[in-house]
């Protein structure tokens, strides 16, 4: 058995020019940072713009002033200390604020940077809204990530919901199998205890957070070996990031390797504009250029994924460019509000767009969808 160390401090991370400590140290005072010695041994300390160290190093371009902490307005959807309830048959508990380690495009840093009632100190008023509220079938655990609790804190959410009938899933977000899979590798409990859970037509899904290709490594595919014995599903999400996975070569190898190991790629999100993150961030017109390669050097089996910005108003699907107009159709609608999941949108190209927000077009579909939002609130 291999116990992992975890630290808080940026000075052991072994390898750091003088300037770069103390540039992390400098941000993390701001933006807190974590990370383990096993991801740590991922990073080429010779590349100076290696991939891994620019997921988890805090540096001074995390200092701009740009963006918003809760850039999806996530508040908006919380309806109990830890839950939040944005699309009518899904549910998302956010049941910590610790992760394997803190990836400094975190779309939810805020949890981490202070004390927050946005995580569930007390699972009991979200577990009883979800067992109140018979269409919700399926339920996200998320934070955080899920898989730094203990196996017996774990298993006692997962069997409280379990026990609802009217909820037939359970997904658990986690970057676990990345960050540190000796988690799953040293502790058969926590696999049993998915096995117990995960059967017939009431299945547990692990959804990995894989970013790049060199995280899949033989601890990696191992863990997802184990964790897919014990009946869990498994598919993959990730944000586009300059620097990281922006390359086609270097996403295609991902949607490619995830596929050779059986986890299928999932959504690819569109980076949000969150405080913090616009050196990861890049144009939505680019993030499409770069998603379609990657899809065109994979099997039907990697061209599953879907590229999505998760925006206050929904899910937004970011379809293709044609004629100088970008497709973007709502995959989801928060709170079920106007036509169905399928409609369409049409606008004018804008190669400067980060975000849904930046077209010019988008001004009027989000304020018609505030209006019915705030019309399905209020009635």
């Amino acid at each position: 058995m291999k116990k992992i160390r975890y630290f808080q401090n940026v000075k052991y991370l072994e390898g750091l020019k003088k300037e770069e400590l103390q540039e992390a140290e400098l941000v993390s005072r701001i933006f807190p940072f974590r990370a383990n010695e096993y991801y740590a041994s991922l990073i080429d300390w010779t590349s100076p713009d290696d991939p891994i160290k620019r997921i988890i190093l805090p540096t001074t371009e995390e200092m701009e002033e740009w963006g918003q902490l809760d850039a999806s307005r996530e508040s908006r959807y919380t309806v109990a200390p830890g839950l939040q309830h944005k699309y009518p048959p899904t549910a998302l508990l956010i049941v910590t604020d610790v992760c394997g380690a803190y990836c400094r495009f975190c779309f939810r840093k805020r949890l981490f940077m202070k004390h927050t009632d946005e995580v569930m100190r007390d699972i009991e008023p979200a577990l009883e809204y979800i067992a109140s509220h018979k269409e919700i079938n399926n339920v996200l655990l998320t934070g955080g990530d899920p898989l730094t609790l203990s196996t017996r804190r774990l298993e006692y959410v997962i069997r409280t919901l379990r026990q609802m009938n009217h909820i037939y899933t359970i997904r658990i977000g986690s970057k676990i199998p990345a960050f540190n899979p000796y988690r799953l590798l040293n502790d058969p409990s926590l696999l049993e205890m998915l096995a117990r859970y995960s059967r017939g037509d009431k299945r547990i899904y692990l959804v990995t957070h894989f970013n790049h290709p060199r995280e899949i490594t033989p601890e990696a595919v191992e863990a997802v070996e184990m964790v897919q014995k014990a009946g869990v599903v498994l598919a993959n999400q990730t944000p586009l990031l300059r620097g990281i996975n922006d390359d086609p070569v270097v996403l295609g190898e991902l949607f490619n390797k995830l596929t050779r190991i059986g986890v299928a790629p999932y959504y690819v999100f569109q980076c949000r504009p969150t405080r913090g993150n616009h050196a990861f961030t890049l144009p939505v017109e680019f993030s499409l250029e770069v998603f379609e390669a990657a899809r065109r050097n994979g099997s039907g089996l990697a061209k599953r994924a879907r590229l999505i910005m998760s925006h206050e108003t929904g899910k937004i699907e970011v379809l293709g460019k044609v004629n100088g107009q970008v497709i973007f159709r709502y995959y989801h609608q928060a709170g079920g509000a106007g036509p169905g999941g399928e409609e369409i949108l049409v606008f004018n190209s804008n190669p400067e767009a980060l975000w849904f927000d930046d077209y010019s077009e988008a001004q009027n579909v989000i304020m018609e969808k505030h209006r019915l939002m705030d019309r399905q609130e209020s009635a």
